[in-house]
């Protein structure tokens, strides 16, 4: 689907990889070091992996040569994305050939479409597994130590994980993803998630209650619902139907002092009685991503988005006129099939009209499956894409940079994440509109997982700096 990757904001990229932190390793026999590319829900899926791995007797290392099980989960999304974990699986490869019973395992969105490939072609694995096949892992395991080749990849049409409680991969102990759909029903044409994930399917409410609160008490601040599509969520029973709206008052409920966000949302789900819920509680964070894609009308049809850019204009307005206050981030795809000049100036304009904090913006790459590899042809040069890409993302970071401007002399309410990368004697938290805010510690004594009021000072195009206003 998507080339080149360029987000104005200061937290994991796509493409990103984690390893774990050791969990009690001597008490494990064998050991299992795992890294993750792509989406939150691929990150998300590895904490469930984790979890079935301790169960069977695999503990967590962030070193790889200490590994006797390597697992990649992957991203399918983009080419670039597949190229990166191709390089890796062949750099694990040599170190296999080094460590007598080294198992090398793919998981996630390249296992379907690529198992062929990966185990009989380049011989690079021996282990593949589909993204709802993780609980077949243990037995896989043991047939690939046999030296047979293990392979899941099929899909469920109902599994959620929702009993499975995850183990916290690199965890900050105060922010943490819980998932709350599988799959995706959208069928955009470019996208390739409902062929490598399949069906959209919403977990028990319950279920994602009752892990948020665990959370909660076990110390984390801050949650984020996670689904390719969270705001078509709905969960039925015979006695009751729980909407996204419900969902998220739920979860706010569980304590004012528990943030609650949400990631990602498709235009077209985004309700009134979404908007009115999120006004409702100030626990519930005021940003929704909102990608549009493009802002032309033919090629958003092409795209098989289901709006027009009238439609998601009106939608704009509407979340600004129940949340004036609330942030608005986006996604762009370059160099869609057939787009013209003037289409391509139509994203622009809607850029402006929209004016979002920040966005994730690409060229566009055909991804094979797809609907629009299927019926249109991939005709914009290579050189127009990167072209029309490089003005969206220098329209998009003037338009960061001047909304961040708007924060100067501003007062939020921060979360306190974890220490700053660049200085041990600076935090660094977020805000409600999910904007990264790094701030002295100074003498107040304070700690990760903690409230404080930071009053900003400086800004760059991704960051708000600032220093603590003291409570009264």
């Amino acid at each position: 689907m998507i080339e080149v990757l360029n987000k104005v904001h200061d937290e994991t990229k796509q493409g990103e990889a984690f390893a774990p932190f050791a969990i009690d390793t001597n008490v494990y026999k064998k050991h299992f070091y795992i890294e993750s590319y792509g989406c939150a829900m691929n990150f998300s899926d590895s904490e469930i992996v984790a979890s079935i791995l301790n169960d069977n007797g695999f503990g967590a290392t962030k070193n790889h040569e200490e590994a006797d099980l390597i697992l990649i989960n992957t991203c399918s999304i983009r080419d670039k994305a597949e190229q990166v974990i191709r390089k890796r699986l062949t750099e694990f490869r040599i170190l296999k050939r080094e460590k007598k019973g080294l198992l090398i395992g793919v998981l996630g969105c390249m296992a379907e479409r690529l198992k062929a490939k990966l185990l009989e072609e380049e011989k690079l694995v021996d282990l593949v597994i589909g993204p709802d096949a993780y609980r077949s892992l243990p037995t896989l395991i043991e047939e690939a130590e046999t030296g047979q080749k293990g392979v899941n990849v099929l899909l469920s049409r109902d599994e959620t994980y929702g009993d499975i409680s995850p183990v916290r991969l690199n965890s900050n102990g105060v922010t943490a993803f819980v998932s709350i759909t599988r799959g995706c029903n959208n069928m955009c044409s470019f996208c390739v998630v409902p062929f490598t994930r399949g069906r959209e399917r919403s977990r028990e409410a319950k279920s994602i209650i009752a892990e948020a609160k665990d959370l909660f008490d076990k110390g984390y601040r801050e949650v984020t619902l996670l689904g390719q599509n969270v705001d078509s969520y709905k969960f039925e029973t015979e006695n009751e139907v729980v909407t996204f709206a419900n969902l998220l008052e739920l979860t706010a409920q569980i304590s004012s002092e528990l943030r609650v966000r949400f990631s990602t949302s498709h235009p077209k789900d985004i309700t009134d009685e979404v908007l009115f819920t999120m006004k409702k509680y100030d626990n519930i964070c005021k940003c929704i991503h909102l990608p549009v894609q493009s802002g032309n009308t033919r090629v958003l049809e092409l795209m098989n988005r289901t709006y027009t850019r009238e439609w998601y204009i009106s939608k704009i307005d509407r979340i600004r006129e129940i949340m004036p206050e609330c942030s608005i981030t986006s996604d762009f795809i370059a160099g869609f099939c057939t787009e013209t000049e003037e289409e391509h100036k139509d994203t622009l304009s809607i850029m402006e009209y929209s004016r979002f904090d920040y966005a994730y913006m690409y060229y566009y790459s055909e991804r094979p499956g797809t609907l629009a590899e299927r019926k249109y042809e991939d005709d914009i040069p290579e050189e127009i894409k990167k072209r029309r890409l490089q003005e969206i993302i220098d329209v998009q970071s003037r338009l960061s940079r001047e909304n961040n401007q708007h924060d100067l002399g501003q007062i939020y309410e921060v979360l306190i994440e974890a220490e700053s990368k660049k200085n041990s004697n600076d935090w660094k938290g977020r805000n409600t509109h999910n904007k990264v805010l790094v701030f002295s510690k100074g003498n107040y004594g304070y700690k990760a997982g903690d409230y404080v009021n930071v009053k900003v000072n400086r800004v760059t195009q991704g960051t708000l700096l600032g220093e603590i206003v003291p409570q009264p």
